[in-house]
């Protein structure tokens, strides 16, 4: 079995570089009528999915899946320090999925993780995420520094040009680049992913361009890409280059795209 499946444990988040400043959870928040502030760090009702069984006593989430942990909030936050430790304990009941989390917090992780982490669990992806050339300089040395057994770096919003072909490498197994979304949404322009996508191809390392975001520069054009559009686009352009481990393009999950009432089952209080 493949595929995947989102397991939010907490929902909500406080911004902490210029990367969150239209952050899609608290302009999806807004849409569905959540009343309370988005900076809110709450537990949810999916808290235990990955431990839960179906009625004839079958994991309900299948062996096989990735499970797309914490992207309502941040894995890292410390707001949720007393409830990670159970979040660990199910992640190590299930080495039948692979667990992936993305984290602006990458400097919290040595101080997070559990007792029996060693090099890292098997199971467990972690993704770095920068926005700039100054948080890529600050989070991807202390990134590489970790015992973390599958890396990836994440770069989306991608707000200006990028150099990391210091930090690329063997440990890394893709990096993702993307445009940012929504109103207000800053523009990413082609030349920029370009330029990531050649720093990946001299370095061995497996490239994605996610998305294009809503304001992409092309050619010295700006064009205004509907939501919808944005991944499709972005695959169009035909950048990308296989992985080395099992996670595959299409298995991620888009929560721009989730339907309305997904978002309110999965990220409510519980």
């Amino acid at each position: 079995m493949s595929g995947s499946v989102g397991w939010n444990p907490w929902h909500g988040c406080t911004k902490i570089s210029s990367g969150c400043r239209h952050c899609y959870v608290y302009r999806r928040d807004e849409m569905v009528g959540v009343t309370a502030s988005s900076s809110l760090c709450r537990k949810t009702k999916a808290f235990d999915l990955p431990v839960r069984r179906t009625r004839d006593g079958q994991w309900r989430i299948e062996p096989g899946k990735t499970v797309f942990t914490c992207f309502t909030s941040d894995f890292l936050l410390t707001d949720a320090d007393d409830w990670r430790p159970a979040c660990w304990d199910m992640i190590r009941r299930r080495p039948d999925c692979r667990f992936l989390f993305f984290t602006k917090r990458i400097d919290r992780l040595a101080e997070c993780l559990p007792a029996d982490w060693g090099d890292g669990y098997e199971n467990v992806t972690i993704g770095c995420t920068v926005e700039n050339q100054d948080r890529a300089d600050y989070r991807l040395p202390i990134f590489l520094a970790l015992p973390i057994r599958h890396r990836t770096i994440v770069a989306e919003p991608l707000l200006e040009a990028l150099d990391l072909s210091p930090y690329l490498d063997e440990r890394i197994e893709e990096l993702d680049v993307g445009g940012e979304s929504g109103p207000g949404a800053r523009p990413c322009r082609y030349e920029w992913v370009l330029s990531l996508k050649e720093q990946c191809d001299e370095k061995n390392v497996p490239f994605s361009f996610h998305q294009t975001g809503a304001r992409f520069v092309k050619d010295g054009k700006l064009y205004l890409v509907p939501r919808r559009e944005q991944h499709k686009q972005a695959r169009k352009a035909g950048l990308d280059t296989p992985r080395r481990t099992r996670l595959r393009p299409s298995d991620r999950v888009v929560y721009g795209q989730l339907r309305l009432e997904d978002w309110q089952n999965d990220c409510f209080k519980e």
